[in-house]
């Protein structure tokens, strides 16, 4: 499974001139000052599509006629190009004072001093509607440097037209394991004559890796921000994948690969040419305009063992954050209270940003949804979330390159899964090392 949206990005020279940000210009406003009724001016930056663009603007809209005195001009880019001219910034001292962040580079900012500790900002930026266990995504060194628009949570994504048209039963997504989805979809992919593969492989994304970690009772990253997963583990998922494969469950290492670069679109879910996939839930419903058949939310397998059904989490589909330079923290919390916990706000943006984090919020919203968003939204009430993982840690970002390296090796048996556990464990942490 690959999640569309992340083309793995270095932050570059950019973000390492932006590690001498402590020690220059000055410091912010006090973010639990009271709001003021002088003129206010706010910079507000994202990135995203033209229709994320004019959903945005319409709430910036809504905000400002309602708080006339406060100004917030947009700074919108698409995903390339955003973090660069982020790094830059932030650097010159000159970081827009609220940011759309991302989990990869949280800890890289919070760590630098670059974002403000929201816990400054209880009074204008309430977080008691949202889940604690959403918090704690955003959360770096105890301290809340960012809270998530919306949530996702990881998901099985099967297509429920083809085991119909093969005469194979959905499973009981409440009792399966890793075991009964090899099963299945080797039924599928024997009825289908080689046509349908069972499976769709995946192994390109850290949410894969997460999930499987934390069935074993591990974590990818341990507290302190060391690679934590045993090698045995580890080597244990890509010989699932690898078998997978060879025995023509799920598609050949060529053809998976190339899906793997490919368009979502492109992907064997969205093509009706694998009977399952590993999907955030959230993509459900441009995997099913794309497929034009009826998929299903299923829970992801688990592996037997007590507490595997707790190891699915929340993640952020991304976050707010603000400016620790901020000149005005407090109309900027107050707009991020706007964004994360009013109606109004919700119902223009809807889902664009993921289900939305604040439950009321997702409750009024729902019946505003196409069926396939109501399906996203209701699925992570069917879910048994654990605690949060650690956030990626400083000079991780890289992990999914470094992932997709290793996992094309293993498919097309250049590696064992045993050495490239080894080699992933020893190059990611080398990497983190060097942050």
């Amino acid at each position: 499974m690959r999640y569309s949206r992340r083309s793995i990005l270095s932050l570059g020279a950019g973000l390492g001139a932006a590690a001498t940000l402590a020690a220059c210009g000055d410091s912010g406003g006090d973010a639990s000052g009271d709001i003021s009724s002088d003129a206010v001016k706010l910079r507000f930056t994202w990135w995203g599509s033209d229709a994320r663009h004019k959903r945005t603007q319409q709430v910036i809209d809504q905000f400002t006629k309602k708080f006339p005195n406060i100004t917030v001009s947009g700074e919108f880019k698409e995903w390339n190009g955003y973090w660069d001219s982020l790094a830059t910034t932030v650097a010159a001292n000159d970081a827009p004072d609220i940011i759309q962040m991302d989990e990869l580079y949280l800890a890289s900012y919070a760590e630098r001093g670059a974002l403000l500790d929201l816990g400054t900002a209880s009074k204008h930026l309430k977080t008691d509607g949202i889940d604690a266990a959403a918090l704690d995504t955003g959360k770096v060194g105890g301290k809340q440097y960012a809270i998530p628009t919306g949530v996702a949570a990881y998901s099985i994504v099967v297509n429920t037209d083809l085991l119909a048209q093969y005469k194979i039963p959905v499973p009981d997504d409440s009792t399966w394991t890793w075991d009964d989805l090899k099963s299945i979809g080797a039924e599928v992919s024997k009825a289908s004559g080689g046509k349908v593969t069972g499976v769709q492989s995946w192994g390109f994304d850290s949410g894969g890796v997460n999930i499987w970690a934390r069935q074993a009772g591990a974590t990818l990253y341990d507290e302190a921000g060391k690679v934590s997963i045993p090698p045995e583990v580890l080597a244990g998922y890509w010989q699932y994948l690898l078998d997978l494969a060879k025995q023509g469950i799920a598609p050949a290492p060529s053809v998976t690969v190339e899906r793997a670069g490919a368009p979502l679109d492109q992907s064997g879910t969205a093509t009706n040419t694998s009977a399952f996939g590993t999907w955030w839930n959230t993509q459900l419903t441009s995997l099913a305009a794309a497929s034009g058949q009826n998929l299903k939310l299923l829970k992801i397998p688990g592996n037997g063992q007590p507490g595997s059904a707790t190891a699915p989490y929340y993640k952020p589909s991304m976050f707010w954050s603000l400016s620790s330079r901020s000149k005005h923290p407090a109309e900027a919390a107050l707009f991020v209270d706007y964004l994360l916990n009013t109606t109004e706000a919700g119902e223009v943006l809807l889902t664009d940003r993921g289900v939305p984090s604040n439950a009321t919020v997702r409750t009024a919203i729902t019946p505003k949804l196409a069926d396939t968003d109501k399906a996203a939204a209701e699925y992570l009430s069917t879910i048994k979330v654990g605690e949060a993982p650690r956030v990626t840690p400083n000079g991780a970002s890289s992990i999914e390159a470094i992932l997709k390296r290793h996992t094309e090796e293993v498919l097309f048996e250049r590696q064992t899964p045993q050495q490239a556990a080894t080699g992933f464990i020893k190059e990611l942490q080398a990497e983190i090392d060097a942050a």
